[in-house]
């Protein structure tokens, strides 16, 4: 192969790689804190209770995934719960049960949410 092909030919997948980001996805999230717990749990925030996240994402299958994923909460005695909305491109999303707050359809809210006192 020569030199002009093999140039030609990596250009072609630099091109093709570069567009496969297709958009922002921006994940809003919204902490509950146990009592007492605020600073530590709004801490991720800044101190805010609220604020956003903003990735790159292929699609917006990808930025729901995302979102469904950012309920997960390991922090059972600090956070109580968390709201996570998302947007695709300022477009707001839903998660597969038509919620725009996908922890509604976490698999595991009630392992992970409200147990402050346990």
């Amino acid at each position: 192969m020569t030199f002009v092909k093999k140039l030609s030919s990596f250009l072609l997948v630099v091109m093709a790689s570069s567009g496969a980001v297709a958009g922002t996805c921006e994940i809003q999230y919204e902490r509950t804190a146990c009592p007492g717990k605020e600073a530590i749990s709004f801490k991720k925030c800044d101190g805010a209770a609220t604020c956003s996240d903003f990735v790159e994402v292929a699609s917006a299958a990808e930025c729901q995934a995302k979102a469904l994923k950012a309920c997960a909460n390991d922090r059972l005695t600090i956070t109580k719960s968390k709201v996570i909305k998302a947007k695709f491109d300022e477009q707001t999303l839903t998660s597969e049960g038509g919620k725009e707050d996908f922890c509604l359809d976490y698999a595991k809210r009630s392992e992970e949410f409200d147990h402050c006192g346990q």
